[in-house]
């Protein structure tokens, strides 16, 4: 890099850059502990993509507009959030209480909460009104440093409400920094209408489909595969047919009883199968032979208090490619906070930093086939970077309950920046 070329902005005096450039696919297995860190280094950003990454000592000599003092801070591509369910109407903030009271889910269904609860708020809430409450969610997210975000419908279970879903998550990504990837996630749940009639509710399900495709709402379909939804039969013929239709497909999967929900998303080539937390020794045995991606919430088995957590580091052991999600919604993980799910999965999944930071990064974007735009910083690629407030890659998931982001930049345009405490309160 010459002299003479000049840049919109480079960002200097990094103290340990992670770029996750570690070539092409997701990193599977014993690979996930590859992190290459770059002490003292500098990268520059123009037109919106990276356009070089070098050390202190290069960029002293190069031009640009703008130059960002590092200050030594940690220096990481945007965080990809592969698992939410952005766009809801109202919360279930009530139902905790009954929780701890033991209250069983059923119990709480037959008194109009639970998932029911969340799907006739969301068929009652206007688009502009489900907007609103997803750029605010999405915000949160951003400030948490995350950049690329999947949202799935899901809590309509009727063709308007989840076309009206799909159409808020588009508007979002046309309108919000953050990258959006929409999933189809209809079958979700069996709505009291269809009680005993599931066949009949997938196939009006499948018939969305044609709408989604010419409104390009949707880039995934997804269905819920568990114990008193989804047989992994009825599963699988669903979203064969969806990839039939030109879909990518991903499944809710084993998050409680091993149903094999597993084996069916390797055999099928789902991008990713989900949850997984009941996943058979064959299921992550096939996950390491086969290219779809877990995607684990350890975010849910936290928060259901269930002291159950998925297999991460058999997953590893046995060769499969592990990212990370919150699983954002409002009934089992009400968490926009992607760090909180670094800590979990240092504690509870017993992953090491390394890791993790490939989980929620790389892996991450591959879990969603964005795999060649998100999750990694080299010369040609999207200027979405996180500086932390921190002084290296171990400590984010080790300093747990506060949010660590200093900087978020995405396309190499600053959208967040930590807020400075007001000159006039006392430091003594």
């Amino acid at each position: 890099m010459t002299a003479e070329k000049h840049f919109d902005t480079i960002i200097d005096n990094i103290g340990q850059l992670l770029t996750m450039d570690h070539g092409d696919g997701p990193l599977k297995g014993k690979e996930m502990s590859k992190l290459e860190v770059s002490e003292h280094a500098a990268l520059a950003i123009r037109d919106g993509l990276v356009a070089w990454i070098g050390t202190h000592e290069e960029a002293q000599s190069l031009k640009a507009t703008e130059r960002i003092d590092a200050e030594g801070k940690l220096v990481t591509p945007g965080l990809v959030d592969p698992h939410t369910h952005l766009v809801f109407g109202g919360s279930r903030e009530h139902e905790m209480a009954l929780k701890q009271q033991g209250v069983p889910y059923l119990e709480i269904l037959k008194r109009g909460g639970g998932i029911l609860s969340t799907v006739g708020a969301t068929r009652e809430a206007s688009e502009e009104e489900l907007l609103t409450k997803a750029r605010f969610h999405l915000n949160r997210m951003i400030s948490y440093g995350v950049t690329t975000v999947e949202a799935k419908s899901g809590y309509g279970l009727d063709r308007p409400t989840e076309l009206k879903q799909l159409r808020v998550a588009k508007q979002l990504n046309e309108s919000h920094p953050a990258d959006l990837v929409s999933t189809f996630l209809g079958a979700h749940a069996i709505p009291p209408e269809f009680k005993g009639r599931s066949d009949e509710f997938l196939t009006e399900m499948l018939d969305l489909l044609n709408d989604i495709e010419k409104g390009q709402l949707a880039e995934f379909v997804d269905i819920f595969c568990e114990t008193g939804v989804f047989t992994v039969e009825q599963s699988r013929e669903f979203l064969t047919k969806a990839k039939e239709k030109g879909f990518s497909v991903k499944i809710h999967a084993d998050e409680i009883d091993p149903l094999g929900g597993t084996e069916m998303a390797t055999e099928i080539g789902a991008t990713s199968g989900d949850h997984l937390v009941g996943a058979s020794e064959k299921g992550i045995q096939a996950l390491g032979e086969t290219d779809t991606i877990a995607v684990l919430l350890p975010g849910t088995s936290f928060y259901l208090n269930k002291g159950k957590f998925a297999n991460a580091r058999g997953m590893m052991e046995a060769g499969a490619a592990v990212a990370l999600s919150t699983d954002f919604n409002p009934g089992s993980s009400p968490t926009e906070n992607l760090q909180f799910i670094m800590n979990l999965a240092s504690l509870q999944l017993k992953m090491t930093p390394e890791e993790i930071w490939n989980a929620v990064t790389i892996n991450a974007a591959y879990a969603i086939n964005r795999g060649d735009s998100a999750g990694k910083l080299a010369p040609g690629r999207k200027a979405d970077i996180v500086l932390w407030d921190v002084p290296n890659y171990h400590y984010v998931p080790y300093h747990y309950g506060v949010n660590h982001t200093h900087t978020v930049m995405k396309n190499g345009r600053i959208i967040y920046r930590k807020e400075k405490l007001h000159e006039h309160i006392s430091t003594h």
